[in-house]
């Protein structure tokens, strides 16, 4: 299997940023809206709130990891929202995403982050498989979200 490189975007990076947050959106059922491509362009720009890494694999570009940087009283301290994961489907099965998430924690340890957070869809079961098996639970509370 050849190197996996997990680089930061730039802003050469927007429009395969772009492309593709709108297969993974797709295909959770939950299409992206091409009125969210401006802040993705923000990402690819290196917005300091949310380091966004682009996943090659042999150079050619199997996915992207984006982090939002919050904070927790309870943890007390910053805390990380991985807000999108996704591998394009040739690159899954072959332990790359256990990779990229222990990757992330890394980085969030390297900035100080007390606890990491993520979604993920009901149906996807394998998703919930891996992250369980690197140490996320489902939490008590339920996540609620009201749009700006």
């Amino acid at each position: 299997m050849s190197e996996l490189e997990i680089c930061p975007v730039t802003p050469g990076d927007a429009e395969v940023l772009i492309s593709l947050a709108r297969d993974f959106h797709r295909e959770d059922g939950h299409p992206l809206d091409p009125a969210v491509e401006p802040g993705i362009r923000k990402l690819a720009a290196g917005d300091p709130v949310a380091p966004t890494w682009i996943i090659r694999q042999g150079g050619a570009v199997i996915g992207y990891v984006a982090l939002s940087l919050g904070h927790t009283i309870l943890a007390g301290g910053p805390d990380g929202f991985i807000d999108d994961l996704y591998l394009v489907p040739a690159a899954r099965g072959r332990g790359i995403g256990r990779r990229v998430l222990a990757f992330v924690e890394a980085e969030a340890r390297a900035r100080g982050y007390r606890a990491l957070h993520l979604e993920v869809e009901i149906a996807n079961t394998r998703a919930q498989r891996i992250y369980a098996a690197a140490g996320y639970e489902a939490s008590p509370r339920k996540l609620m979200t009201k749009q700006l």
